[in-house]
């Protein structure tokens, strides 16, 4: 379990983000732009401007940092070096490597190419190997399915449910698309200028959902659509 307990970002006097909230196996951080939702992301890594202030209070099972943290940024494409092979923007030895792209059905000849040489659909998937090429215990997620079609998106989702699933990792999922996390995420928390405004079951939430807000968001995102139960 990780308890991230009055996180407070804030610029000069103006309070950006103030909250409080557990992961304890897979949790979905979902608000419209500008809510703070990346912003508690940048945090937890450690990777605010100096222009921001902040502070937080971390109780984890087990030590936060750069061996135990996995991070999938939301544009893949400007996460690698166009003019560097894929073998050499992966830190980890050939084995682990091997292993990774079998995870993600990923052919090793991707290795000897670059960026420009493979698909869109690839490009997320090196971007996953990277951020599991390690034995990370938490992996982060910022809005990973933005940049994609439709089809990659049903397959990025697949794919992280499965590594959760099968690397036994916590997930925290931060995005605006509701209808990507219901099969992901075990609890989901509504983020709203700031503050968190609703936290419960991913499935109470999108069935049952208590605040007016959060009522809007998935009214705008699931118009006319069922869950499924």
């Amino acid at each position: 379990m990780i308890e991230i307990k009055k996180l407070k970002i804030s610029s000069n006097s103006k309070n950006l983000v103030d909250i409080t909230f557990t992961i304890n196996n897979s949790l979905a951080l979902i608000g419209e732009s500008g809510s703070g939702k990346s912003l508690t992301l940048k945090a937890i890594l450690n990777l605010l401007p100096n222009s921001l202030f902040f502070e937080k209070d971390i109780k984890s099972d087990f030590e936060l940092n750069f061996d135990t943290i996995g991070f999938i940024p939301q544009n893949p494409f400007t996460s690698l070096s166009s003019m560097t092979k894929i073998k050499n923007q992966i830190f980890c030895s050939h084995e682990k490597k091997e292993e990774t792209f079998s995870l993600l059905n990923l052919p090793l000849d991707i290795l000897e190419k670059y960026p420009s040489q493979i698909s869109g659909g690839q490009i997320q998937r090196v971007v996953i190997a990277i951020a599991i090429s390690r034995n990370i215990k938490l992996l982060l997620l910022d809005e990973p399915t933005t940049a994609l079609d439709f089809e990659n998106k049903i397959n990025i989702i697949n794919i992280i449910r499965d590594l959760q699933k099968n690397l036994n990792i916590k997930i925290l999922f931060v995005t605006h698309d509701i209808e990507s996390i219901r099969d992901i995420c075990e609890d989901t928390a509504i983020i709203k200028n700031g503050k968190i405004i609703e936290f419960g079951k991913t499935i109470d939430v999108l069935t049952n959902p208590e605040d007016t807000y959060t009522k809007k968001l998935l009214d705008s995102s699931f118009r006319n659509k069922k869950f499924r139960t």
